[in-house]
């Protein structure tokens, strides 16, 4: 079982609403994830992003891989250049 940090779509029609939650591969799209890790919200201008920096980080240690949507969003927020410097 692998393990990804991915983007959960909730919100209503046209007015879409992520969760960047850590869930199983096998797991569905909205449905089961093991730990929520932040927010995106694309309506926004400029897009909010909320990130609960430690958590991604402790799963990215333990073997989580980000999907490339997630990973986009990552390096927009600067995350891999703080993990790097620290």
């Amino acid at each position: 079982m692998s393990v990804k940090i991915r983007l959960a779509r909730h919100g209503a029609k046209k007015k879409p609403y992520y969760r960047i939650v850590v869930a199983s591969s096998d797991a569905p799209r909205d449905g089961r994830f093991l730990e929520l890790v932040g927010t995106y919200d694309p309506l926004k201008e400029p897009p909010v992003v909320t990130l609960k920096h430690n958590r991604v980080k402790e799963w990215i240690e333990k073997g989580a891989t980000p999907t490339a949507t997630v990973k986009n969003i990552l390096d927009k927020e600067g995350f891999f250049s703080k993990t790097a410097n620290a």
